[in-house]
C-alpha cells in the first residue's frame, strides 16, 4: 500500500525521497524492520493475553525431561508469525503481483487451518485437533490452488533469450514484457528476450540445470504434452502437504521449527532476490523470472516474523506457535520452492523437516510390521520424531535445536552453492 501511495506522492506532488519506494532493496529492509517490531510488541502483549485467558499447551505424557514445566505455556502463538508476515507484505510489496497474492493466500489458507485445529484442541478439549483427513483436504486443496495459478495464470512466466530469428515454440506462448526496477535495462533487453510460459524446474547439480515436466509424459504420445498441467499439479499438491506436514512435526521443542524456517527462509530470499534480477539471473546464468523479486519482501517479512517469534519460543518457551504457526509455516517454504522454481531443492534445504517426517513414517511402518510378524511391536528409534530420540538419549532441548539450526545453516548453505556448482 506505501509503494502506490509513495508512487503518487512523487508523481503529483514530486516528493522528495518518494522515489526510494521504487527500491526492492529499500522496500526489503523496512519489510524485515517492520516484522520484527510488530513480532516483538504484539507478541508480548498477545503471551500476555493468552496466559490470563489460561489458553495453554495440553501436554502428552511422553516421559520426556521437562515435559511437566511446560503445562500451561499459552499456545495459538502463531497468531503472531501471522501478523508480522501479512502485515508488512500488505504494506510495502506490489499486490498486484501474481506471486504476492498467492503466498498471501497459502499463509492465510494454512493458518486459519492451523487455527481451528488450535481452537479445537484448547477450547473443545479434544487433544486430537482437526481430524488427520481434514487437515489432509485442506493441504490438497491448497496445493490444487497454487498448482493451477501457477500453470495457468499469464502472468507466471520465464524470460528466455532469442538467438536469431528463433521464435518460440508453439507451446511456449509469448506474453507482453514485464515491469522491473532495471526499466532502461529491460528496454534494451527486449529485442533479444521474449517472455513464455513454460512447465520448468531446476535441476541442482547439472550444467543444463532446467527440467520441463512436460517430459514426464512426452513419452507416451507426440499429444501427451497437453495433459502436463495433471502431472504438474499433483506434484505441487504433494509438495505442499509434505513440507507442511514435515513443519508441524518438527515443531516439537522450543525454537526448533522457528529457528529452522528463519534460515530456510533467507536461503529461498536469496534464491527469489537472484532470480528475479535480470543482472543477477544472466551473471549466474539461471532462469529469470520476471516480477519474482517483489516476493523477497515477503520473505523478509516471513525471517523477520520468525527471528522475533523466537525471542519468546527459545527455550525456556513463553509461549507455542501452535499448529496456527507450524502448517503455515511449512506450507508458505514449499509454495515459494514452487515459486521461485527449486522445489528439486527442497530435500537439501528442509533437510531437516524432511528427516523428521521420514523418522515417523519409518518408526511408525516398522511398529506396524514387527507387531504383525512377531506378535509384537519394535522401534528403530526410542521415539520418533527425531528430536524426541535424542531427548530420550540425555540430549537438552536447547543443545538439540541448536544443533539442528546448525545443520540447516550448512543444508542452506549447500543449496545457494548450487547456484554454482554444476
Amino acid at each position: 500500500m506505501l509503494y502506490y501511495l509513495f508512487n503518487y506522492l512523487k508523481a503529483h506532488f514530486n516528493l522528495a525521497g518518494a522515489g526510494v519506494f521504487q527500491f526492492i532493496t529499500f522496500r526489503v529492509t523496512m519489510a524485515i524492520i517492520l516484522s520484527l517490531i510488530i513480532s516483538m510488541i504484539f507478541g508480548k502483549r498477545l503471551v500476555s493475553f493468552l496466559r490470563k485467558k489460561q489458553i495453554g499447551e495440553t501436554i502428552r505424557e511422553l516421559g520426556l525431561q521437562g515435559e511437566e514445566s511446560k503445562k500451561g505455556t499459552p499456545t495459538m502463538g502463531g497468531l503472531i508469525i501471522l501478523s508480522a508476515i501479512l502485515i508488512p507484505t500488505l504494506l510495502f510489496a506490489r499486490i498486484e503481483n501474481i506471486y504476492i497474492i498467492l503466498i498471501i493466500i497459502c499463509t492465510l489458507w494454512l493458518g486459519t487451518m492451523g487455527f481451528i485445529d488450535d481452537y479445537i484442541k484448547v477450547f473443545k478439549k479434544n487433544k486430537k485437533g482437526l481430524a488427520a483427513k481434514s487437515k489432509l483436504l485442506g493441504q490438497i486443496g491448497l496445493g490444487l490452488i497454487i498448482g493451477f495459478t501457477l500453470y495457468f495464470n499469464k502472468n507466471v512466466v520465464i524470460q528466455r533469450e532469442i538467438l536469431g530469428n528463433t521464435s518460440p515454440s508453439a507451446y511456449e506462448s509469448s506474453l507482453p514484457a514485464p515491469e522491473s526496477e532495471q526499466q532502461n535495462n529491460i528496454d534494451v533487453l527486449r529485442r533479444k528476450f521474449v517472455n513464455v510460459k513454460t512447465p520448468i524446474t531446476t535441476i541442482p547439480f547439472v550444467k543444463s540445470h532446467e527440467f520441463n515436466y512436460a517430459k514426464l509424459i512426452s513419452w507416451i504420445s507426440p499429444t501427451a504434452e497437453k495433459y502436463t498441467w495433471i502431472i504438474y499439479i499433483i506434484i505441487v499438491t504433494f509438495i505442499i502437504t509434505a513440507v507442511s506436514n514435515g513443519a508441524n512435526i518438527t515443531d516439537g521443542l522450543d525454537g526448533l521449527a522457528t529457528g529452522v524456517s528463519a534460515v530456510i527462509g533467507v536461503c529461498l530470499g536469496i534464491f527469489a532476490y537472484v532470480s528475479g534480477n535480470i543482472k543477477f539471473a544472466e551473471y549466474l546464468n539461471i532462469m529469470y523470472i520476471p516480477n519474482l523479486g517483489e516476493l523477497a519482501i515477503f520473505i523478509a517479512s516471513f525471517v523477520g516474523a520468525c527471528i522475533g517469534f523466537l525471542w519468546y519460543n527459545a527455550y525456556p518457551a513463553q509461549v507455542f506457535m501452535g499448529d496456527t504457526g507450524s502448517l503455515a509455516l511449512g506450507g508458505i517454504i514449499a509454495a515459494l520452492a514452487i515459486i521461485i522454481r527449486k522445489e528439486l531443492l527442497i530435500p537439501i534445504f528442509c533437510g531437516v523437516f524432511l528427516v523428521e517426517l521420514v523418522s515417523v513414517m519409518l518408526q511408525v511402518s516398522y511398529f506396524k510390521y514387527t507387531k504383525r510378524r512377531y506378535g509384537e511391536g519394535r522401534r528403530i528409534l526410542r521415539m520418533s520424531p527425531l528430536h524426541h530420540h535424542y531427548q530420550k538419549l540425555g540430549y537438552h532441548e536447547s543443545k538439540i535445536a541448536v544443533r539442528f539450526w546448525i545443520v540447516t545453516v550448512i543444508c542452506a548453505i549447500f543449496s545457494i552453492a548450487t547456484l554454482k556448482m554444476r
